[in-house]
């Protein structure tokens, strides 16, 4: 439930901002299947609406959404919680069958699968304070079919007080200084190795893009028509990723098993990861009282820039609502940064509004306000209906890279000629 403070100020926003947000900052005129933008009505919403939601987010929703049934009195909210193994599948049945919710969470890498059936962001849903890189996962062929809800990013993760004994008493600022950061733990410090990158298994590739992108590597050409991931960008890039493993300072055949990595982090054994938000909390509960002044969180170290991956999920709405209305106001009053801020308090899950990022709640916590900047530059996979495939090619071709020493030149060419094969979708 909401802290009572926070319901508060809720109840009383809602009352001023329900509908106060104006026109979306790009028209982008038609969206999913034609259809075309609706402008959203005065007054409160009304009538019955449908919510389906995924794991924790599905079990926390049905409370939170009393505050805007308070201040929406003649609308009825029915939340459906789903398991994130039977999402997609149910996605897909009552898109065929006519029967879908009236809005839903999206996973990012589902928007272009079922984008079709999706109606578009009307005019009083204001996108300009998004994150750029969350919000471009809900433009399909230039069409706005949903808004980023929360958002979620990979920073640095490291040993302050191992990184002191080993001559570091700042994060690492570039690439370069990453790679020798990692080398002086080992040599200084005495860790077994300097950092844990991701070298085989699900979105292993995926966790390892922050390198790429930031060498000014893409995965597609400009227009998104073609894979690009063979360029001389991609392979400087996964020459440098690679040398972690060759020169022994990252271990390719590191435990992947689940807490491996927070228990080696934790023990000092590998004093340096990167990973998203929700690592905090299980650092901080393994190393128990203290061990939160025993790390912190940095930036991306730059190449030519400090990019990290954009995900979380989105919300849609379904073309089949009957209650289109009601379920944008919904998403409008979710979407509102007091709303954000609140949501953040009872799940963790990081605001996709920039101004939300402004609360005390947020700012005042160093280790997490990195990711609020981290989040200022940030990209998202292409939403195509073919990024799980070449996800998943990739993801065998970074193991071979890794582990077994390919050389990434002609690794990443055999892995462009399989993205060619299978196309953009």
């Amino acid at each position: 439930m909401i802290r009572p403070a926070a319901r508060v100020a809720l109840v009383t926003a809602l009352a001023v901002t329900s509908l106060a947000a104006c026109g979306r900052a790009d028209d982008t005129g038609s969206g999913g299947g034609g259809t075309e933008a609706a402008e959203l009505t005065d007054g409160p919403a009304t009538g019955s609406l449908t919510v389906w939601a995924m794991g924790a987010e599905g079990e926390a929703l049905p409370d939170f959404v009393a505050d805007f049934e308070e201040a929406n009195p003649e609308v009825d909210i029915e939340v459906v919680p789903i398991p994130w193994d039977a999402a997609r599948d149910k996605f897909q049945t009552a898109i065929a069958a006519g029967t879908t919710p009236d809005l839903a969470m999206m996973g990012t890498t589902w928007m272009a699968e079922f984008g079709d059936a999706f109606a578009p962001v009307p005019d009083g849903i204001e996108t300009g304070d998004f994150f750029e890189g969350p919000l471009a996962t809900t433009e399909l062929d230039g069409t706005s079919v949903g808004v980023p809800w929360y958002v979620d990013t990979r920073v640095l993760y490291y040993r302050t007080d191992l990184a002191e004994q080993a001559g570091w008493t700042e994060a690492p600022a570039t690439q370069d200084d990453l790679k020798q950061m990692a080398a002086d733990l080992q040599e200084k410090a005495g860790t077994d190795y300097g950092i844990r990158l991701q070298s085989a298994g699900n979105d292993s590739f995926q966790g390892s893009l922050w390198a790429a992108w930031s060498n000014g590597a893409s995965l597609t050409d400009e227009d998104q028509t073609e894979w690009t991931l063979d360029t001389p960008e991609m392979v400087e890039s996964y020459e440098y990723y690679q040398s972690f493993f060759t020169d022994g300072v990252a271990n390719a055949q590191a435990d992947r098993t689940p807490g491996a990595q927070e228990a080696e982090f934790v023990a000092g054994t590998t004093p340096m990861l990167i990973d998203g938000p929700f690592m905090m909390g299980q650092l901080e509960t393994l190393g128990g009282e203290g061990f939160t002044d025993k790390y912190a969180t940095a930036r991306i170290p730059v190449g030519e820039t400090s990019t990290s991956f954009a995900g979380g999920s989105n919300l849609v709405v379904f073309q089949d609502s009957a209650n289109q209305d009601g379920a944008w106001k919904l998403i409008d009053w979710l979407s509102q940064p007091e709303t954000q801020v609140a949501w953040y308090d009872v799940t963790g899950d990081l605001p996709s509004q920039q101004s939300a990022w402004d609360d005390a709640t947020l700012a005042d916590d160093a280790k997490l306000a990195v990711f609020g900047e981290q989040l200022e530059d940030t990209v998202a996979p292409p939403v195509t209906t073919t990024w799980v495939q070449v996800n998943a090619a990739a993801d065998s071709v970074l193991e071979r890279m890794t582990v077994s020493g390919e050389a990434p030149a002609d690794a990443l060419a055999e892995l462009q000629q399989q993205a060619s094969s299978i196309g953009m979708g």
